[in-house]
């Protein structure tokens, strides 16, 4: 083939791969969420996905792929077509915690994904059953100084977010704790608003109404400023646990390789969604909060996030069976 051709057909495909991204999206887009259909980042997806939608005239549809930490969706996502269609719902555990505790994962947590931006961020919280004699954490600190390895804590899990949040006060409270691991967070709950164990940290939604009957009390919230679900409840770093801070956290994500445009283009949908009252309510009910940092500034918090997480992970020894 002459050079001189080689460049108009070069040519051509570049201006139609071009026209093809400027009619981004063409067709449904598919969300990946790694979660069981029905739980608080399946509900943030779907409301998410209908704002999306109503704005760009395209449908964005849910697909759950839930298990091993978020591991089992993301490499669906991490290995599909770099081209826009299908996108990631990626969360503190899926791009936060997991990259830790499953050192051989099928594929780069960083680099086989292309941020988009971060969605929301939530607060967890610390809290004891109403016969714990402790209204703050100095109270709750100075129990576990008196009774070191009796006091119990118990968490989503061994590995979840909630058990790492456990391992974090532990190390950096130096608090002598024993974790009480639970398979999932309503069975632990139950079990410290009824006295088994003495308290927990886990996400305010799942315990707001407990809260509210007076059948748990809140501490302290492990985010860097009071959550506005609960701005009358200290953070931990205000308590004395000086930089304590892990949030639940939500972000749209790509395959690595999406173009730019693309990317840009979702981010701003992603900003316009956030900004709409369905969306908002949403994430109040979540106890949620809107954040929509960008792409740059998405990987910088998520590398943050595993450094974090692989420290407390590789220090407390923590190993998933």
């Amino acid at each position: 083939m002459p050079t001189a051709l080689k460049f108009i057909v070069a040519g051509a495909a570049l201006l139609m791969c071009a026209l093809a991204q400027a009619q981004y999206p063409a067709r449904p887009v598919k969300i990946v969420v790694p979660s069981t259909a029905g739980d608080g980042s399946d509900v943030l997806a779907r409301t998410l996905a209908k704002a999306i939608a109503e704005s760009v005239g395209q449908q964005f549809v849910i697909e759950n792929k839930p298990g091993a930490g978020g591991s089992i969706g993301a490499d669906a996502v991490a290995k599909a077509a770099a081209d826009g269609y299908t996108l990631f719902l990626g969360n503190g555990s899926s791009h936060g915690v997991t990259p830790g505790l499953y050192p051989r994962l099928p594929y780069d947590s960083v680099g086989d994904f292309a941020p988009i931006a971060l969605i929301s961020t939530a607060a967890n919280v610390l809290v004891v059953g109403a016969g714990v004699p402790a209204a703050s954490y100095a109270d709750f600190a100075r129990l576990a100084r008196e009774q070191p390895g009796r006091v119990t804590i118990a968490s989503a899990g061994n590995g979840s977010l909630s058990h790492l949040s456990v391992e974090l006060l532990r190390s950096m409270g130096r608090l002598d704790l024993l974790h009480v691991p639970y398979k999932g967070a309503a069975p632990g709950i139950a079990d410290v608003a009824g006295g088994q164990v003495q308290a927990m940290i886990i996400n305010i939604p799942s315990v707001m109404p407990l809260v509210k009957a007076g059948k748990l009390k809140a501490l302290a919230a492990t985010s860097a400023r009071r959550p506005a679900s609960l701005p009358e409840v200290p953070t931990l770093a205000e308590s004395g646990v000086a930089g304590y801070e892990t949030l639940a956290w939500f972000g749209l994500l790509a395959p690595a390789r999406t173009a730019p445009d693309i990317v840009a283009a979702l981010q701003r949908e992603v900003q316009k969604a956030l900004v709409r009252p369905e969306v908002r309510e949403t994430l109040a009910r979540l106890g949620a909060e809107a954040s929509g940092l960008g792409p740059a500034d998405f990987l910088a918090f998520i590398k943050s996030e595993i450094a974090k997480y692989g420290k407390v992970i590789k220090d407390a020894g923590i190993k998933v069976e």
